[in-house]
């Protein structure tokens, strides 16, 4: 059997389709967790309680990690250290190797215009710091052989489905209203976005390929080094529009921060949007021999799912 932590998102549930192509035991697990093939178990758990995580993993082969938590600090600080013990506890109880869908928060900043699984990790953010802390619990469990794991990280993503996308929320939304796309951050640096599609692909793949593990992969992510604003562009060409792209500049997220909560939250990330940001997923194109869904292609189905 295989089993999908935290199911109903985004990743949960295109993995939970792509999964099919390797099995047909798959356990979702979730608050409200809802069917995704004819076939699936559904578990509803909150996997914070350590007897339902343990119940939740128990008899599984690969336990593929999805879960978000709350997009706050305060929450991160309190539930991932937490559920990040006790998963290694019950995988190394029950032998569950384990895939664990992570992102790059933890990486040094200076080294964001051409990030690889050698990037050096040096977090300047409390969020970055507790992904830190997590991929270090994980790999000193793989270090000491109490659990076989992987890291399967992305860049920003993207695609059909995905509502808390940058892409989705203040570009895609703006447009399809007629109203200008907006962005936070500059317009004319690079910045890579993981395709939806290709992440549920990709980290299938992964749990079913018995020398992927205790490594850490990119998923697989366009080479094409586009500009943010190439990226507003394409949406705008497919769509036949012509807009003035608004540009919000990094120092007026916390004043906005007093009417639009998240934006408090993002704010320490914003480092994210003021440089070039490449993510190097050739490790594993080039080992699966994987070519990523293309921005172009990967739009016309966003826009192709609302017509």
């Amino acid at each position: 059997m295989q089993t999908i932590l935290g199911a109903n998102g985004s990743v949960g549930k295109v993995l939970a389709k792509e999964l099919m192509n390797y099995t047909n035991e798959i356990k979702l697990v979730s608050r409200n967790p809802t069917k995704i093939n004819d076939a699936d178990i559904l578990m509803k758990a909150d996997l914070l309680n350590p007897a339902l995580l343990d119940e939740a993993v128990k008899g599984s082969e690969v336990v593929y990690v999805t879960i978000a938590f709350e997009y706050k600090t305060s929450v991160w600080k309190e539930n991932w250290p937490k559920f990040m013990f006790n998963l290694i506890q019950s995988c190394k109880k029950y032998n569950s190797k384990i895939v664990f869908v992570d992102n790059i928060y933890m990486y040094d900043p200076k080294y964001l215009s051409d990030m690889t699984e050698e990037t050096p990790i040096n977090p300047i953010s409390e969020k970055g710091k507790i992904r830190a802390q997590i991929a270090k619990m994980l790999s000193d469990a793989i270090d000491k052989k109490e659990v076989t794991a992987l890291f399967a990280r992305s860049a920003d993503f993207y695609g059909t489905n995905v509502e808390n996308s940058a892409l989705t929320l203040t570009v895609y939304k703006n447009l399809l209203k007629n109203k200008n796309p907006q962005w936070i951050g500059k317009l004319d640096v690079l910045h890579s976005f993981t395709n939806i599609n290709d992440i549920g692909k990709s980290v299938a793949l992964l749990g079913n390929t018995k020398d992927a593990f205790n490594q850490v992969w990119h998923l697989p992510t366009t080479d094409e080094k586009l500009l943010t604003r190439n990226w507003i562009e394409i949406f705008m060409n497919e769509m036949n529009m012509k807009k003035n792209i608004q540009s919000i500049p990094v120092w007026a997220i916390g004043p906005l921060g007093i009417f639009i909560p998240i934006l408090k939250e993002l704010k320490e990330m914003a480092y994210q949007f003021d440089r070039d940001y490449f993510f190097n997923s050739a490790k594993f194109t080039k080992h699966f021999i994987f070519t990523p869904i293309s921005p172009i292609e990967g739009i016309r189905e966003i826009i192709n799912l609302n017509k």
